[in-house]
């Protein structure tokens, strides 16, 4: 449980990491005399764990090493069977502890310095608050939380432990957004007024019935009770795990979660936006019965459409509105996009009074179309470096320290991604809301929630529709409580 009062719980070892580049100078033997070229010392390195080392959390911890040039002392999965990514990093990481309960492991591995956390968005929060607790930097996949109390407490949280952090939406590293921030910077397409985003996702089962429970397919090497982290107990369901939790709200967050901090981030960082002033959504349906759509509350749907409104920023004059789509539905043409253009799966397209900007996933192969004149390209920057650096950068700013010149440089900080998270999660709160009723009498059901949300950034709430609020956190499983 986190205390926002309580002490910082950094130990000694920590400290030294952030002193060592001085305390070297001391020395004068140099030290690729004593351990060759290439050597980094001991207390040099930064001691790393993994909280979710199977799929995404396999690269990101290989990754956050940097070939081996820092140390990862303990790992920790949920799944002990050493098969898939899981087994990848056991035999990568030969060396380190392997623990089925991340708890477990920060209470007894004492010199973690940061650890990364790839778990399904349900645990997140938790690991990483309990991580932060004990004053190690986290590096946390998107989206960073399953909510947006949980997104507005890891970004406090960060900032007053004074831990570096980063959220795992690699993209935000990419020079290709550089880009569109200069073409932005400049009024190359004049007052942006709109924005499409939009994914092909759910490339996963949603929409439909869940599995029933059933113990007995548990495997033998999952922990199903750690698995389960703050979600209501229920015995093993089967095909949640390791992927197909995605789709339910007890455990995933959607497409539009999996793919909104990698999409959104593009016109949220470029345009300076803040947190969103209203929500509004329509979803799809499947119908496998005459005049009665399938609705499946504990899941997601299968395709949904979402407005967001924003306020004019100092990057851009007047209110954004600002659609999302998912399910393969894409947006049409604007009037200054070429006809012939190809709308891809998932994209970005800026829309001005003087022209369009677009970009593929992770800000890729921007593009400028203004009226009468060619294409103009983004100059494409070579990258040597896995997912742009985005785990190497954080790592460097932990070993330079809280507020250094390498953290205030981080792309993707609590400070930054919290609210990118949290505008979101927004989305969410609309399509929860879609399907909200109440009585009209014996025959007729008014869906209170299908309406424009307004919003209060500031105080965490729905102004006009206070059913809705309950999606703003979630109910926790007892002994998993965050306050």
């Amino acid at each position: 449980m986190y205390n926002k009062h309580s002490k910082n719980n950094s130990n000694s070892r920590r400290s030294f990491i952030k002193k060592g580049v001085a305390a070297s100078s001391l020395f004068i033997v140099p030290r690729h005399v004593l351990g060759g070229v290439g050597y980094t010392a001991p207390s040099d390195q930064l001691a790393l764990a993994g909280i979710g080392v199977g799929g995404k959390g396999e690269g990101d911890l290989r990754n956050a090493s940097v070939r081996g040039r820092e140390r990862v002392i303990a790992l920790c999965d949920t799944d002990s069977s050493g098969k898939g990514g899981v087994g990848k990093s056991m035999k990568r990481f030969s060396d380190a502890k392997f623990y089925d309960n991340f708890k477990e492991m920060l209470d007894k591995e004492k010199d973690i310095d940061a650890v990364t956390i790839s778990t399904p968005d349900h645990t997140h929060a938790a690991a990483a608050v309990y991580a932060m607790e004990r004053g190690i930097h986290i590096y946390v996949q998107k989206p960073l939380t399953h909510n947006i109390y949980e997104a507005r407490l890891l970004t406090e949280m960060a900032r007053e432990k004074k831990l570096v952090t980063q959220m795992g939406n690699q993209g935000a590293s990419n020079p290709d957004q550089l880009q569109i921030q200069k073409w932005i910077n400049e009024g190359a397409i004049g007052t942006i007024t709109k924005v499409n985003v939009w994914t092909n996702r759910p490339v996963w089962p949603q929409g439909v019935e869940m599995k029933q429970p059933d113990a007995a397919a548990k495997p033998a090497t999952l922990n199903w009770d750690q698995w389960l982290g703050p979600a209501p107990e229920t015995p093993y369901i089967p095909e949640m795990h390791p992927f197909n939790w995605r789709g339910w709200w007890n455990f995933g967050t959607g497409a539009l979660d999996d793919m909104g901090c990698h999409l959104i981030d593009i016109p949220f960082k470029a345009l300076g936006l803040k947190y969103p002033t209203d929500v509004e959504c329509s979803i799809g349906a499947i119908f496998t019965k005459m005049w009665s759509p399938d609705y499946y509350p504990e899941g997601c749907p299968p395709s949904s459409s979402v407005s967001l409104h924003f306020d004019a920023t100092e990057k851009n004059n007047s209110p954004i509105q600002m659609t999302w789509s998912d399910g393969g539905i894409r947006p049409f043409h604007p009037d200054l996009l070429p006809a012939d253009v190809s709308i891809e799966a998932n994209g970005v397209i800026m829309i001005g009074e003087k022209g369009v900007i677009t970009c593929d996933a992770y800000g890729d192969d921007p593009k400028l179309y203004r009226k009468g004149e060619p294409v103009i390209r983004g100059e494409k920057v070579k990258i040597s470096e896995p997912e742009f650096g985005h785990q190497r950068k954080w790592v460097d700013a932990c070993k330079a320290g809280f507020d250094s010149v390498e953290h205030q440089a981080l792309t993707s900080s609590f400070d930054y991604s919290g609210p990118l998270t949290e505008t979101v999660l927004m989305g969410n709160i609309a399509i929860r809301s879609y399907m909200l009723t109440e009585s009209e009498g014996k025959r007729r059901t008014n869906y209170i929630g299908r309406k424009k949300l307004l919003w209060d950034g500031n105080g965490m709430k729905i102004k006009n529709l206070d059913a809705a609020n309950q999606f703003v956190g979630r109910t926790y499983r007892k002994g998993w409580e965050l306050t």
